[in-house]
Parts: C-alpha cells; sequence; structure tokens
C-alpha cells in the first residue's frame, strides 16, 4: 500500500538549469560518496541533541495531538555511543501511532547520508544545477536499486554543494511503505537542511514534512519537526551537558555551530511544531 499524500511544505528542484558538470559525473559521484564517509565518521564523534515532534493535524491544519521526545546523543562514561531521552511528554497522538520503523527513519533516513559503503544500493542520476540560496548545488535523484526486506532506504533528490562535494540539502521519503499482518505503515515525504559545523562538515540541523497519508481507513494529516543541535565534538575526559537536563556523561568540549546557516531555511519554520503517522 504506497503514500499517496501531498506534500505542502516540502518540494523537489524547482528551478533547474540543464547544465553539465566540469568533470564526468561519475566522478563527482565518487568523491561526494568520499566526502559523506569523511562526514559520518566525524559526526559520530560529536554530540549533540535531537528534538523530536510529530503531530496529528485537522484538514486545516489544526494540532489534535502529539508525540515530542528530545533525545541527547552523547557518549558514556566508557566512551560508548549512547541515546538518552531526557523529555518525553504524554503521547496524544489521535489515530496513528509510531513504530519502530518510524524511529529508525529519525536516526537513519531523514538526516540522510550516501558514502561509499551504501552508495553501490542505490540509483544515483544526476539532474542539473540548482542554487539554494548562495549554494550552488549539483542535484541527483537518488533510489535503492532493490527493497530487500527489513531494510530501511531513502527516495528523492540529494542537493551536493558543487564545491565542498557534501549533500547539504535532501528531499524524499523513506521506503518502503509497509503492509502487513492488517496493519499499514505509511511514510511522509520531508526535507532536510545542513548547516556547515566547525567551519568544515555540512551537518544535518532540521527536518520538517506536512504531508497526508492514505490510509485504508481514510485520510490522516500529520506534521513533523527535527531539529538537530547544540553540535559539540567529543573528547575524552571531559564532562558534557546540555542545559539542565543531562545526566552525568563523559562528555566532550568543542564548538558551537557557526553563522553558516541551512540553505533554504525560512527562519520563520525554527519554531514550528512538527508530527507524525501510521
Amino acid at each position: 500500500m504506497l503514500l499517496a499524500g501531498s506534500a505542502v511544505f516540502a518540494q523537489g528542484p524547482v528551478k533547474l538549469r540543464n547544465e553539465q558538470p566540469p568533470i564526468p559525473v561519475d566522478e563527482i559521484i565518487r568523491r561526494f560518496a568520499e566526502r559523506e564517509k569523511e562526514f559520518k565518521i566525524a559526526r559520530a564523534n560529536y554530540v549533540y541533541r535531537q528534538d523530536n515532534r510529530v503531530q496529528t493535524l485537522t484538514a486545516d491544519d489544526r494540532v489534535t495531538g502529539e508525540w515530542h521526545e528530545v533525545w541527547d546523543i552523547t557518549f558514556d562514561p566508557n566512551g560508548k555511543r549512547v541515546e538518552r531521552v531526557i523529555s518525553a511528554p504524554p503521547n496524544t497522538l489521535r489515530d496513528i501511532s509510531l513504530t519502530p520503523e518510524d524511529l529508525q527513519d529519525l536516526r537513519e533516513i531523514q538526516p540522510f547520508v550516501l558514502t561509499t559503503d551504501d552508495i553501490s544500493k542505490y540509483n544515483v542520476k544526476y539532474l542539473g544545477k540548482e542554487k539554494i540560496d548562495d549554494i550552488d548545488c549539483f542535484v541527483f535523484d537518488v533510489g535503492p536499486k532493490v527493497l530487500e526486506k527489513n531494510q530501511r532506504y531513502f527516495q528523492g533528490q540529494i542537493w551536493v554543494d558543487d564545491k565542498d562535494l557534501q549533500i547539504v540539502k535532501t528531499y524524499g521519503k523513506a521506503v518502503p511503505d509497509i503492509k502487513k499482518g492488517g496493519g499499514e505503515n505509511l511514510f511522509p515525504r520531508f526535507e532536510t537542511y545542513r548547516e556547515q559545523i566547525d567551519g568544515k562538515y555540512w551537518f544535518p540541523t532540521y527536518t520538517r514534512a506536512v504531508d497526508t497519508l492514505q490510509f485504508s481507513t481514510g485520510a490522516k494529516r500529520i506534521r513533523q519537526v527535527v531539529k538537530y543541535d547544540n553540535y559539540k565534538q567529543f573528547q575524552a575526559n571531559v564532562r558534557l551537558t546540555f542545559g539542565d537536563a543531562v545526566d552525568g556523561d563523559a562528555g566532550k568540549g568543542g564548538n558551537a555551530p557557526d553563522n553558516n546557516k541551512a540553505p533554504a531555511l525560512d527562519p520563520r519554520l525554527k519554531d514550528s511544531t512538527t508530527t507524525k503517522k501510521k
């Protein structure tokens, strides 16, 4: 049962230029996959806060229910990567519930990374160039070659900075939608934006989805917003806390994000709430 939602906020390329890159497309793909591998390794050495919000909506976008959790992604005293739930108000979602696949997508698909380890699993097609604010980007269509059982994939478009050769924006959805045992698990289209952290790598900082999921029992409108912030590089033997919330961990010291803003991110959305489905 495939999703047939209407994405109101998220969108794909709108001002594509039919412009060939200065080097072969295959070489660009190889290079950005290598840079994404570097970025993935670097991000694994940062702590950060992830604020996740999913809401059910009426047809005129009035909120009827909400799931909201805030996670600190950090390290324990032994240096092991851990995820701590620091805030989880009562879940008031109406008519839908979050599944393990939803939570996996929050962790892995929406902050999508396409590295040399995974690129062989995807078809990657060059579409052209498009400017996102002042950043000129190569735009690629990306989709899984094969949907393997119990695996989650990204399908949509990615914008790759033509200088840094890193993903700065993604638009698409997690696939596949799932129907089994009388249940339906449908997933919204979303946009994820990155910002440059510590002057080198582009880290995901904001994801938003507004979509109508077409269940057999009726359409369900949802909104989802995920914010990633307080990126700080991990260093051994340093104690880190975020505000009042964190329980004592071996932490890290580091620099806060600089002023390089996520491309095309409307600052009015920074205070928006979110939603989700199933």
